[in-house]
């Protein structure tokens, strides 16, 4: 297959071997899924990685770049590194109280 200069989900032109850009999923779906906040829109975007015939290639040359972040290859970059999962947004839950405190609760 012949190399040429196409753009990702990113935007960005990579040097690749082109597999027609609509098999691409990344081509064929929204481009702010593999940006999306949400965990699970993330896992959603990473399977359908899971087939696609440049994977490889897009996540070797997203750590090339250090990709600030995104699914890149069917992983998910943050900082430049793949990173396991996802964090949602915000601070992270708490711990459930176990017992009220009596002493604290006012009547």
């Amino acid at each position: 297959m012949p190399s040429e200069n196409f753009s990702t989900a990113s935007g960005r032109g990579d040097n690749v071997i082109r597999a027609g850009a609509d098999a691409l999923p990344c081509h064929g779906e929204d481009p702010d899924l593999w940006f999306a906040e949400d965990p699970s829109d993330v896992e959603l975007a990473k399977s359908l990685c899971t087939g696609c015939s440049v994977r490889a290639r897009c996540l070797e040359t997203a750590l090339a770049r250090r990709e600030p972040w995104g699914v890149w290859g069917g992983e998910i970059i943050n900082q430049g590194a793949i990173v396991a999962r996802k964090r949602p947004r915000g601070r992270p839950a708490r711990g459930p109280i176990s017992q009220p405190r009596k002493d604290l609760v006012c009547a």
